[in-house]
């Protein structure tokens, strides 16, 4: 069942993140980002993966990631500017049919002040306020979600994305910061070097339990449901 409930800000939050911070970022470590990323973890402004960033291009490596059906996956990323704030993570067949990012609300302090956090993940969503923090981390963080079980697919995105509590609006991305990863989900989750994945990144679902058939149902009307809007 989705819950959204707005994200806690604590007030402490603001002597680590006042008006004047305007930047905040993160680099994707684990899995590999779907492209180059500098120091600060640029290009990630733009929704869905930081694809269309003013002046700063994205420039795909191709990279993709084995991960095994049902498994659970390690996250793990390196804020390089501190906002306080939390992580989503979502699975789609492709960058065009992840979902929005949440809705966030002001608060006397900044355009940024809470955002909607789905308590109980539905797919596409896999995880949400994740490192949830106030104060600066001490160096790359980690943590782990499950795959669901008896989803494959050839060539899907996994998108992490990070909401700033306390921070001036993008443009673009607004209180969010995104990156991706491209991978191929399979029985054995072995690695892949390209992609290959078809037009619903060749999700597909094993026999059994209804719920990895709607799981796949879901990427694919996702998909379908983008590109009849274009």
């Amino acid at each position: 069942m989705k819950l959204p409930i707005r994200s806690l800000v604590i007030a402490s939050a603001v002597a680590f993140g006042g008006p004047g911070r305007a930047h905040a970022h993160f680099k994707l470590d684990a899995p590999a980002s779907w492209a180059n990323q500098d120091s600060l973890g640029t290009p990630l402004k733009s929704a869905p993966c930081g694809q269309s960033d003013p002046g700063n291009p994205a420039v795909a490596t191709n990279a993709v990631t084995g991960l095994m059906t049902g498994s659970t996956v390690t996250i793990t990323v390196t804020e390089t500017v501190f906002h306080p704030g939390h992580y989503r993570v979502a699975l789609a067949a492709d960058q065009n049919s992840l979902p929005a990012d949440p809705t966030a609300h002001p608060d006397m302090n900044s355009a940024c002040g809470t955002a909607d956090i789905m308590t109980t993940p539905v797919l596409p969503v896999l995880a949400d306020n994740m490192l949830a923090h106030t104060t600066p981390f001490s160096g790359p963080q980690s943590f782990q979600v499950t795959l669901p079980a008896g989803m494959t697919c050839a060539n899907c995105t996994l998108q992490v994305i990070e909401f700033m509590s306390n921070h001036p609006l993008n443009v673009p991305g607004g209180c969010f910061y995104h990156h991706c990863a491209n991978v191929a989900i399979s029985a054995t989750g072995a690695d892949a070097s390209t992609g290959g994945g078809g037009a619903n990144g060749g999700c597909s679902s094993g026999s059994g339990a209804n719920e990895i058939g709607i799981g796949c149902a879901m990427l694919g009307w996702l998909l379908a449901r983008r590109r009849r809007s274009r």
